[in-house]
């Protein structure tokens, strides 16, 4: 590992910008999300608002955003130990994961409540590995944060119950739907062929990979180990394809599910399950860093390879040279060398994780040709413009530029709330000023 030496203006730019980003994360991202957003009556946390910070809906409780806000309020309580709240409301949120949202009867998490924390029947799939990632993620950081033993145990429980339930033995990884006593769904011939439903896929897989390595810093047990880098390698190097994006979906045996066979149509009509998805890749490039590092793995230069040409493909295929951001899908269409974009909206959470990585990726290749840090600086810009919510606080759910509806929709809901911006500013903020920031050193 190696600090990165900069120039007496480079540093005074960097620290401009790292100014810029923590003013906005806490008077606009932290600030208007907590309290707020703590649910005094029924635990856990309020999820939906409108754009003007109203709450709204039914306001049901999903094991995602209620592992996410403890998360934040973890690592906001470490960021900013002074402000009270944020301690405490780790403690609120993590006391509804272990008294509501885990099943004491069969273990593992359920996906979702209401809000008073009555369980909420999802037919085939009562579970998911993806939802239980979310929690093993948010229990780590909460014992890394306070120390609380009982976060350890629930932890290294929740650990050990996707091991048995959802671990995949024979073809590795993890299966992602399971029935309520954790019983993998196989798919079976009367499912729709555009549902999910007993499908490996990629995001389930880099948020277990996310999570154990936040589990592996806390508890460094040597299956944790043996399951992280697991993660890592077939991450890397059988859903990450050579041209250096993710293939979506995947029968259990990691035969990918791809309809490029099939004509415009069908293909538009599956796009959920096939397409190019730039912010996956952008964000699964840091994510594969980050494991390599705390792994430990000497000169990985496979991995830091994978990651850039990652990085890089994105940029060269979905990124807006005009006015910056990364946009959400395109296709490479059988015959067409060239990808086509599907789908120009810019959603909040791909520019926060590209923010994350272009500068992860300026420090590891400072005069590369494909110039990171100004397309950091530039994405910022795109951020500060069409992304966050000046008046009202928070950030919308996609660019202005694109979609201006978005700016009286929803401000927060069920699938959107603060983790992707949290994460990419605060890790943002401490490379721009170097508080202790390492780099992997490029190879």
């Amino acid at each position: 590992m190696a600090l990165l030496s900069f120039s007496a203006s480079a540093r005074q730019s960097r620290a401009k910008i790292a100014a810029e980003i923590e003013q906005s994360m806490r008077s606009k991202l932290l600030n208007v999300w907590y309290p707020r957003s703590i649910d005094k009556q029924y635990g856990g946390f309020l999820s939906s608002f409108t754009y003007d910070w109203q709450p709204t809906g039914s306001q049901d409780k999903m094991i995602v955003t209620q592992a996410r806000h403890t998360w934040s309020n973890a690592i906001a309580s470490q960021l900013y130990p002074k402000e009270a709240h944020y301690k405490t409301g780790a403690r609120h949120g993590f006391t509804f994961l272990r008294d509501v949202l885990w099943d004491k009867q069969h273990g593992g998490f359920h996906t979702l409540v209401n809000r008073q924390g009555q369980v909420i029947r999802r037919g085939f799939a009562e579970k998911e590995a993806y939802g239980n990632a979310f929690a093993l993620y948010a229990l780590s950081a909460y014992y890394k944060a306070t120390g609380d033993k009982e976060a350890l145990a629930l932890a290294q429980e929740t650990f050990r119950w996707l091991e048995k339930h959802s671990h995949d033995p024979v073809h590795k990884g993890y299966f992602q739907h399971l029935k309520l006593d954790g019983t993998p769904i196989v798919r079976f011939d009367t499912i729709s062929s555009t549902s999910d439903l007993g499908y490996k896929d990629q995001n389930t897989s880099i948020h277990l990979l996310e999570a154990f390595t936040e589990l592996y810093q806390i508890w460094p047990d040597p299956l944790v180990r043996e399951r992280l880098q697991e993660m890592l390698f077939l991450i890397r190097d059988k859903i990450t394809t050579r041209q250096g994006y993710m293939v979506l979906f995947f029968q259990p045996d990691w035969t990918p599910v791809s309809f490029r066979d099939t004509d415009r149509e069908t293909i538009l009509r599956h796009r959920y399950l096939d397409h190019v998805s730039f912010g996956h890749d952008v964000e699964t490039a840091y994510l594969l860093l980050e494991a390599s590092h705390v792994l430990g793995l000497k000169n990985d230069t496979t991995t830091l390879r994978v990651a850039k040409r990652m990085v890089d493909h994105s940029l060269r295929n979905g990124w807006d040279a005009e006015k910056g951001g990364f946009y959400e899908e395109g296709y490479y269409f059988k015959g067409d060398a060239n990808l086509t974009i599907t789908k120009d909206a810019k959603n909040w959470w791909s520019q926060a994780e590209g923010l994350n990585t272009l500068l992860l990726m300026a420090d590891l290749f400072p005069k590369d040709e494909m110039q990171y840090y100004q397309k950091f600086e530039t994405l910022w810009r795109y951020i500060s413009t069409y992304l966050i919510d000046q008046e009202h606080g928070g950030w919308y759910a996609g660019g202005l530029d694109k979609e201006p509806n978005q700016k009286t929709a929803l401000k927060g809901h069920i699938w959107k709330g603060n983790y992707h911006q949290l994460r990419a500013m605060a890790n943002c903020v401490a490379r721009l000023k170097h508080e202790n920031h390492k780099t992997p050193h490029k190879q």
